[in-house]
């Protein structure tokens, strides 16, 4: 294995003439459905261990892939990302046949502190300066009920400190704010994020988001299968990975809506056979996967409160036995469900840790004080302003 960065691949490309294309993934294609459309025996697929035809059904409509494929048209190798951390490689090897590989995504990562006058819009000047288009609608959301964004002039100041994944120039996964300062007519309003229990809180430790916490959604057995984001396989030579946590239990045992939410997919998904998604907003979204049947009046887009039932233990799919494959996924980035499932509900801070957190956030203030007083304050990195020195795994 050898990582290149993009530079070297281009020259690869010219060695061996091979044209590299960055798709978006059709819509209603399938990972099989790909390898027919480049005349690929199906076997590389069957073939696959259980967790790597699970990784192909993460697949997911609209994200982009890179394919390599020679002047006749005919596939040399694709990169197919399935989460952040990690990827599908497909390819041909020394003996002209395709093999199949998960890859770790090698991204670049930013942290930064900006503050950004308003001159037009919330939307419009964020947007402007960081060239993103969500960190607005999170940044109005965390203030819905105690700032009116309405009432903001040109003069008036938007401080935020947020991380970025970046992976070959563009952006991977939704940005992480940690911070954030509204100031109206001189008088600042705060939030900052609390990594123990992902919450957001003001400057005196008052809490203003939703606790997003889940209920285990059935009465197991064992754990059959951990979640693993990407693992170097010291025996089998490569990465393996496994984006949710399989609970193995009887076929027909009932399965729970984990919490409250909408359902956003009730039907057949790939590898992953009957499933369901529920989005629980604030960025949350589960996967049941595996399912014997559905609950009956079970639909697309109705709502759903946690503890109702949804459907019932199945093999369908490629399942070696019945199970419930259970995803957690936060702002499309699959999570380990269990660290939220185990985790004790937090309604407050400690006395202990709030004076550590409140201490953090007096330096955080000072440094978005200082950014709104400085008249050459940090310009924002722009994505497509962005050097990335991402690297890229090739044979």
């Amino acid at each position: 294995m050898k990582k290149i960065i993009l530079s070297i691949i281009m020259l690869f490309n010219i060695l061996y003439s091979a044209q590299v294309e960055e798709l978006p993934w059709p819509k209603g294609e399938s990972f099989l459905t790909f390898l027919d459309k480049y005349s690929i025996s199906q076997k590389l697929y069957f073939d696959l261990e259980k967790e790597d035809k699970e990784l192909c059904s993460e697949i997911e409509a609209d994200k982009t892939y890179y394919l390599y494929t020679e002047d006749d048209g005919s596939l040399n190798q694709v990169l197919i990302p399935v989460s952040d951390d990690i990827q599908i490689h497909v390819y041909k090897d020394i003996n002209n046949e395709f093999k199949f590989q998960t890859l770790p995504i090698n991204y670049t990562e930013y942290t930064e502190t900006v503050a950004i006058e308003i001159t037009e819009s919330v939307s419009h000047d964020i947007l402007k300066a960081t060239g993103d288009v969500t960190l607005a609608a999170v940044i109005k959301s965390l203030f819905k009920d105690s700032v009116n964004f309405r009432k903001m002039q040109k003069g008036d100041f938007i401080a935020l400190k947020y991380s970025r994944k970046a992976y070959l120039g563009k952006p991977l996964g939704q940005p992480d704010l940690s911070a954030v300062m509204v100031e109206i007519s001189g008088k600042p309003y705060y939030r900052f994020k609390h990594d123990k229990d992902d919450k957001y809180y003001d400057e005196k430790g008052i809490g203003f988001t939703k606790s997003y916490f889940f209920q285990i959604p059935l009465t197991y057995q064992r754990i059959s299968s951990v979640f693993t984001k990407k693992r170097w396989h010291p025996v089998l030579k490569r990465y393996r990975a496994h984006l949710g946590t399989d609970f193995a239990a009887p076929k027909g045992r009932t399965i729970y809506a984990a919490g409250d939410g909408r359902i956003e997919f009730a039907g057949t998904k790939g590898g992953y056979g009957k499933t369901i998604i529920i989005n629980h907003g604030n960025g949350y979204k589960t996967l049941y996967a595996h399912q014997n049947g559905f609950a009956k009046g079970i639909r697309q887009g109705m709502g759903i409160k946690k503890g109702e039932l949804i459907g019932y233990v199945g093999n369908t799919g490629l399942s070696s036995g019945p199970h419930l494959h259970l995803g957690l996924y936060k702002n499309g980035t699959a999570i380990d469900a269990m660290t939220v499932l185990t985790k004790p509900k937090i309604d407050g801070l400690e006395a202990k840790e709030k004076a550590t957190f409140l201490a953090n956030t007096k330096a955080i203030q000072k440094i978005f004080d200082d950014e709104v007083k400085n008249d050459q304050r940090t310009v924002p990195t722009r994505l497509d302003r962005l050097t990335d020195k991402s690297e890229i795994n090739i044979l």
